[in-house]
């Protein structure tokens, strides 16, 4: 039988391997917590005020880009933002020189530019903050290794969040007079004042408790984004789910290089038409365009849209893909509405991402990633102060064993 010390051993461990990383993505995550704002705040040039007028559409701003870039390719245009059209873009095959940016920024009423940014690597300047923000939050600016790390400590993270609760319940005891509530409660106090050994100890035992669920909410949606196999493997025994079609067609396309793929206005005007009629053969209503993109690697271009089907406010994952050489329908990603596992997915996200319930849950989740960083703080002080303590017994017991006896022992600290 596992013992409550051998919990205690791996709750521990457990704590101390995540908690420089927990520090790193829930500092991190705060600022993300108001990613648009920032954005805005940090860089207005690039994403301003929203004004008045008639948007463009996504192919008519991607062939713009190439025209204010000729040496370059548009591969997306992100309309997400209020204000500012975001496209990413690429070095055209032979072109002369790299591009010094990845995203251009347009004005999504007349397609003028704002200006241009490179993400990546260490900020250089004030627009360049939150990318670089976003990078060390998503994979300690590692790339893939990085990711693949993060989804270690998230998986660690979401079992030690079982750990961590079975520890805060009162031990079995046939001579205790109280009942387990009453035994319990303690648990989710703080005592004020107290020692600063009994300070930490409380906070960490009550805010994790208190915080509990979101707690396992955000180390699960982090296994989903950085361990997605894991997490698929634990889904689909439990729920109905469907991997998302970029995931399933894992393969890129064969090359076809005799044929010339469709122009952005072409693949546009199907995009909206084959969305049209996923949204009246599957029941749902579009809300407005979120994104137009060109997997060049794929084959295949793919329209997004904010729909009904959609769990977040802002940002929209409605999307439908097809042949970037024909037109021919590939395949609809809905987030919601069809598998229970999706939806359940399309929450995590929505809820980690903070996309739901406006300002007053954004500053929830900013507060959350300060707990985080208090928790593994909270944590690592425990650890010192018991080690600190175990030490000077042992240097004591030591001392004791010397020749001289108890005159040999090392003053208390």
């Amino acid at each position: 039988m596992i013992t409550r010390s051998l919990w205690v051993f791996v709750h521990r461990w457990a704590g101390l391997s995540m908690a420089t990383f927990l520090v790193v993505v829930g500092l991190t995550g705060s600022l993300l917590a108001f990613f648009g704002e920032l954005n805005h705040w940090l860089s207005p040039e690039l994403f301003p005020e929203p004004r008045p007028g008639v948007q463009l559409d996504a192919g008519t701003l991607a062939r713009r880009a190439e025209e204010l870039v000729p040496q370059a390719r548009t591969s997306s245009v992100y309309l997400g933002f209020a204000g500012t059209a975001m496209v990413r873009m690429e070095p055209r095959p032979g072109a002369a020189r790299n591009l010094d940016f990845q995203q251009l920024m347009l004005d999504p009423i007349d397609g003028h530019e704002l200006g241009r940014r490179a993400v990546g690597g260490l900020p250089t300047g004030l627009a360049t903050v939150i990318p670089f923000v976003y990078q060390l939050h998503m994979n300690l600016l590692m790339g893939p290794t990085g990711a693949w790390i993060l989804g270690i400590v998230a998986l660690v993270w979401t079992l030690d969040c079982f750990v961590g609760f079975y520890l805060t319940l009162p031990v079995p005891s046939r001579a205790a007079r109280s009942g387990f509530f009453a035994r319990w409660r303690p648990a989710w106090r703080v005592k004020w004042p107290a020692s600063s050994y009994r300070l930490n100890f409380d906070l960490h035992r009550a805010g994790g408790l208190w915080l509990w669920a979101m707690l396992l909410v955000f180390a699960w949606s982090s296994v989903s984004f950085h361990l997605n196999r894991v997490y698929v493997a634990a889904t689909k025994p439990l729920l109905a789910y469907e991997e998302p079609f970029m995931k399933r067609e894992a393969e890129p396309a064969p090359a076809q290089k005799a044929r010339k793929p469709l122009e952005w206005e072409e693949a546009q005007a199907i995009g909206v038409r084959l969305m049209e009629e996923q949204a009246r053969s599957r029941g749902f209503k579009i809300d407005r365009p979120n994104a137009l993109s060109f997997m060049r690697a794929r084959g295949l271009y793919g329209y997004s849209v904010h729909s009904s089907r959609d769990i977040g406010e802002k940002y929209g994952s409605t999307t439908v893909y097809f042949d970037a050489y024909s037109g021919e329908f590939r395949a609809l990603d809905l987030p919601s509405g069809e598998h229970a596992g999706n939806t359940l997915t399309s929450w995590l996200v929505a809820l980690h991402m903070a996309n739901l319930f406006g300002l007053p849950y954004k500053i929830f989740v900013c507060a959350l990633g300060f707990v985080i960083t208090m928790l593994s703080g909270t944590g690592v002080y425990i650890w010192l102060r018991k080690r600190r303590a175990r030490r000077s017994v042992a240097t004591r017991e030591r001392a004791g064993r010397a020749p001289g006896g108890v005159a040999a022992q090392a003053p208390a600290e």
